[in-house]
């Protein structure tokens, strides 16, 4: 059965790659056959489905969907624009900057749902691929989430199982790292998209002498809008000491904000249509055909015997951890790896190992930045990727893969050598 699943997940991957046919058919085809052929039954495989994520990604989407409507999105793009003199690098670097602050402090798929929007309209008031931002903002969405307890799915596990890593300590040990990938990262993106961020001095003129405020259409559902929106970031800051998923809290918000904008059955069917069902139907049959590994047991030995080849020693460990978990990570979702790992490295106690902290934070950097190596490597890529499908825009596997993996290794790179000199050294 173990060969069977492989072969389904090899051959599910291929053609996602090949993007012959859309990558949603196959991952649900991909999940249908890993059912059929009995690796999983319908209510197993419906127990590897992530309901949390799923939920976190409508809420936000409804959530981000009527705040379109007031025009925020536009009015903060003006902004942003003249902030950075309508310079398109200046403009590629901010918002680089700004998605990944956001994303440590806020989830990576709620960053990039509020930061797409601004995107496409800076770049087409511009006339400039939104390519190259987009692009930017996938890697600069999972740097900048590496950097705290709640800014990315790995650290939340990886917190919630050693309980004297708390957020002051996640901020303290990885925060430095990921600022010094950040700044390795816009660097190399900046000259890498150099040849693609001009733009003619009369759009530069146009754009510095808009008046933003024109923008915003409806006052009293903006202010609906940022009266919900600030209580959804501040119920994903407390829903630890609330005890409530994250995605209580994301479609509380959306489906509060439909109650306060009217609730009119225009404005449902409206919001409904902002949710890129394509896109969740693509992580349920992503979540179930990883399901089918996990439950045929590669992942399981794959960690197992990762584990068992250093022998118990802290240096080596900490460096195959980092390697292994940002290669996996990089073409399977990060969640289930870091599932399987995280009992494995707590057995490592057992050996007589006292530190394991170099461990831990090993499997938070490989886990977190591996998720740019691939298109299918974190949520936020994914849902980047769907947003920019649904205006026009095109984001290959391929090419995604030619920028975001040798960037990964880059900072996995930096990310050997900080854990090396500040703990093993």
């Amino acid at each position: 059965m173990a060969i069977v699943a492989a072969s389904i997940f090899v051959f599910m991957y291929a053609v996602i790659v090949s993007e012959k046919i859309h990558r949603t058919v196959a991952a649900v085809i991909g999940a249908l056959a890993m059912i059929i052929t009995g690796i999983l039954s319908f209510d197993k495989a419906l127990s590897h489905v992530d309901f949390n994520t799923l939920g976190l990604l409508v809420g936000m989407m409804v959530l981000v969907g009527i705040t379109a409507h007031t025009g925020l999105f536009d009015f903060v793009a003006i902004r942003a624009a003249q902030a950075a003199k309508a310079e398109p690098r200046r403009i590629l670097i901010y918002l680089g900057l700004i998605t990944a602050v956001f994303s440590g402090f806020l989830d990576n798929v709620t960053t990039v749902l509020l930061m797409v929007p601004v995107t496409f309209s800076i770049t087409q008031k511009l006339h400039l691929s939104p390519k190259p931002f987009l692009l930017t903002q996938i890697i600069a969405s999972n740097v900048g989430g590496t950097a705290t307890l709640i800014g990315d799915p790995p650290n939340i596990m990886i917190g919630s199982a050693v309980p004297h890593l708390t957020f002051n300590a996640f901020i303290a040990n990885l925060a430095p790292i990921a600022f010094l990938c950040l700044a390795a990262v816009m660097i190399i993106v900046e000259w890498l998209y150099r040849d693609q961020l001009h733009t003619k001095p009369e759009l530069q003129a146009e754009v510095m002498a808009m008046d933003a405020h024109k923008q915003l259409k409806d006052r009293m559902l903006l202010w609906k809008s940022l009266f919900v929106l600030a209580l959804t970031v501040l119920g994903f800051f407390t829903h630890s000491m609330l005890h409530l998923e994250s995605a209580v809290i994301a479609l509380s918000g959306g489906f509060l904000l439909l109650l306060l904008a009217g609730g009119s059955h225009h404005l449902v069917e409206s919001s409904m249509k902002a949710v890129e069902w394509a896109t969740l139907f693509f992580f349920i049959g992503l979540f179930i055909a990883v399901g089918g590994l996990i439950e045929t047991g590669i992942i399981g030995d794959l960690a197992q015997k990762a584990v068992e080849i250093t022998g118990g020693d802290v240096t080596a460990t900490a460096m195959l951890v980092l390697w292994l978990s940002a290669i996996v990570s990089s073409v399977l979702d990060n969640i289930p790896f870091v599932a399987t790992m995280i009992p494995l490295i707590q057995g490592m106690g057992t050996m007589g190992i006292s530190n394991l902290d170099p461990v831990w934070w090993s499997l938070a950097l490989g886990a977190c930045l591996g998720g740019n190596g691939t298109l299918v490597g974190a949520s936020a890529n994914l849902i980047v990727a769907g947003l920019a499908q649904e205006r026009g825009v095109r984001i290959t596997f391929m090419h995604y893969l030619k920028v975001g993996f040798p960037l990964m290794l880059l900072t996995i790179l930096l990310s050997t050598i900080y854990v090396y000199l500040r703990y093993l050294l």
